[in-house]
């Protein structure tokens, strides 16, 4: 058992420096850039039954001064006001438009469908997928598009930095950052043409257009619930320069209203995170619950002190790194973990009987 300690113990810290390493790395948009030529753009949201979202986005994207900007909406079949709130804003501001949704074909989730209609409608030279959630400054699309030709991307993926505001969020939205960013070094993603070195979100995705219209990503994975990775997963593996950064004040998203809903939210991806396999989610899982109490019984309460504190230490990093309440989530840690595994648990639950409804439709039926 000592030699599954000294495990244990080296697991937490190659996640330590993991997360160290994302802290020191800055991975975010530089603060100011030069674009080396002002391509035209499309930006293009997806949206279901979002009235509470919808309006305040197409306001901030109103104001946005971009010589060539276009912004197409697609309404996915809403049953509430989204539709009428669009309207409103195509009325105000020319270069909105909307697209009404057919019926959802066989074969197709509802979002993929959704983004491969408007990348089809698109004519901008940039293809910008938005989720209608999202908050956005007006400095976001100049640094995105200059880091993008800095670096000669095809692809390149914002997490928006989350607004948690009731307690159900407090101990929910913050384990997507504490599993990403203690297990992959977001500065390898780029850098390095291995593709287990991927991560990305579907609420902010920018694509050069011409490479997305020879590949169609959303097409290819129409089926596929966490298609935002497989679309870079597939990028690096096809050799076009790919990259992910965190968000800043200049872009966040009240990700999920409530306990609820962030479970139901996270339950879609969360064997994504671990490169889809459920034995590693597993085992990350009884790892982490199990691993304090294993290394107080074998080693003793010094060993057990040592470890606990590169646990704060570790979401000292992440909450840094992503610009969240430092000293909340390190109080928060232990509920957040027990959610963590009921996520898990619901996951497992949830894929063997094939049913989790989201937005109205069950995503996890035979397609």
């Amino acid at each position: 058992m000592i030699y599954f300690c000294c495990f244990l113990i080296t697991l937490m810290i190659i996640r330590l420096l993991v997360a160290f390493v994302n802290y020191l790395s800055f991975a975010y948009l530089p603060k100011t850039t030069t674009l080396i030529s002002v391509p035209s753009i499309s930006i293009l949201i997806p949206a279901r039954n979002e009235e509470d979202n919808i309006g305040r986005l197409l306001e901030q994207l109103s104001t946005f001064e971009y010589g060539m900007l276009e912004i197409i909406v697609y309404n996915d079949n809403s049953t509430d006001k989204t539709e009428s709130i669009i309207k409103h804003w195509t009325e105000l501001t020319p270069n909105i438009k909307l697209i009404n949704g057919d019926i959802l074909p066989k074969g197709w989730l509802g979002k993929n469908y959704a983004c491969h209609q408007l990348a089809k409608a698109a004519t901008g030279d940039i293809l910008l997928f938005l989720d209608a959630d999202v908050s956005v400054k007006k400095g976001v699309i100049k640094r995105s598009i200059g880091y993008l030709q800095k670096h000669k991307l095809h692809l390149l993926s914002i997490f928006p930095k989350q607004i948690v505001k009731s307690f159900g969020e407090k101990v929910s939205v913050p384990l997507m950052n504490w599993v990403l960013l203690s297990i992959l070094p977001i500065y390898l993603i780029r850098r390095s043409k291995n593709k287990i070195f991927s991560a990305a979100n579907g609420q902010f995705m920018m694509f050069k257009a011409d490479t997305y219209k020879k590949i169609w990503p959303h097409k290819r994975y129409k089926s596929n619930k966490v298609e935002d990775i497989a679309i870079i997963r597939l990028f690096k593996q096809k050799g076009l320069a790919s990259d992910t950064r965190l968000g800043d004040n200049d872009i966040s998203c009240r990700m999920y209203v409530g306990l609820d809903e962030a479970i139901e939210g996270f339950i879609k991806n969360i064997f994504q995170f671990f490169g889809n396999s459920i034995l590693v989610t597993i085992i990350f899982g009884v790892l982490t619950t199990i691993a304090p109490f294993v290394v107080y019984l074998y080693m003793g309460f010094w060993w057990l002190t040592a470890y606990l504190v590169g646990i704060v230490c570790i979401r000292f990093f992440v909450m840094l790194a992503s610009q969240q309440s430092v000293i909340q989530n390190i109080l928060l840690a232990f509920p957040q973990h027990i959610i963590f595994l009921l996520i898990i648990i619901k996951g497992l639950i949830n894929n063997k009987q094939k049913k989790l409804i989201w937005k109205d439709r069950n995503i996890l039926q035979d397609l």
